[in-house]
């Protein structure tokens, strides 16, 4: 999705549309995963609607925002993260079990964070962009957890809360672009939407089954996914080297401490 979007801004340069866009398409297939799903209790989604308004309200315009000023491969660098503030936030309000490896997990995260920092970025990517992505990880990481309290005790399938959280998100996203996508935008962030609604979809399903110190480490193995699709699709415009290389891989081996040792 990362990439994708990255791509659109090649058409379509406004960021507060792209958003729009995306997430008008992700509540499409979730919308359609909740009906075939069978008829539910809408009503009883509220909870997970609220929790829309961090992510994706807010969250997926930081991120698109970050995208465009500082690219795929380190927006998803530093997205990575987030088990960090994840974790961190599981072990003080839902009491989940801490160990040595979830320490020395956090601080590898922090040695990629610090290298991606003192990377040689080219001029037309600005450092803002890595700021925004750090806000939009916090943000993940307070939906994370905020899921996986409301998936414990409620009624309402995954499917189902995948798509209220999406129509918050697409409320607000709506309400900070003050117009509504046109035929282009729609057209070329259709492949960064669906694969945001697909993505959304199997995050809610996997809260529903796993604690967040074993998923979010899972799902932030998206940079090495990230950093590597940029290499083969984005080759001149983001130009990885080797300090967002040796960042992406302290970041996901400190994922992945965290998820074993979880």
């Amino acid at each position: 999705m990362t990439v994708a979007v990255r791509i659109g801004f090649r058409y379509e340069d406004d960021a507060a549309l792209a958003t729009f866009s995306t997430v008008t398409w992700a509540l499409a297939i979730a919308a359609v995963a909740a009906l075939v799903a069978g008829p539910h209790n809408v009503a009883a989604a509220w909870p997970f609607a609220l929790a829309g308004f961090l992510a994706p309200g807010g969250s997926q315009l930081l991120f698109t925002f970050a995208i465009r000023s500082v690219g795929a491969s380190r927006t998803s660098v530093v997205v990575g993260a987030a088990p960090l503030a994840a974790v961190a936030i599981a072990f003080v309000l839902l009491d989940e079990p801490v160990s040595e490896p979830l320490v020395l997990g956090a601080v590898a995260i922090v040695a990629g964070g610090v290298a991606l920092i003192a990377e040689r970025r080219p001029e037309h990517l600005r450092a803002s962009g890595l700021f925004l992505a750090a806000g939009c990880t916090l943000l993940f990481a307070t939906r994370d957890n905020l899921v996986r309290h409301l998936a414990v005790s409620s009624s309402v399938p995954p499917t189902v809360a995948a798509a209220a959280t999406l129509f918050t998100g697409g409320l607000v996203a709506g309400l900070y672009a003050r117009r509504l996508p046109g035929r282009r935008a729609l057209r070329v962030f259709a492949p960064a939407g669906i694969c945001f609604g697909l993505s959304y979809v199997c995050l809610f399903e996997a809260y529903y089954r796993g604690r967040v110190s074993v998923v979010s480490p899972l799902v932030a193995t998206e940079t090495f996914w990230g950093v590597g699709l940029s290499v083969l699709l984005l080759r001149r415009s983001e130009v990885v080297g080797s300090r967002l290389i040796a960042g992406a891989v302290l970041i996901v081996a400190g994922a992945v401490l965290i998820g074993i040792y979880r």
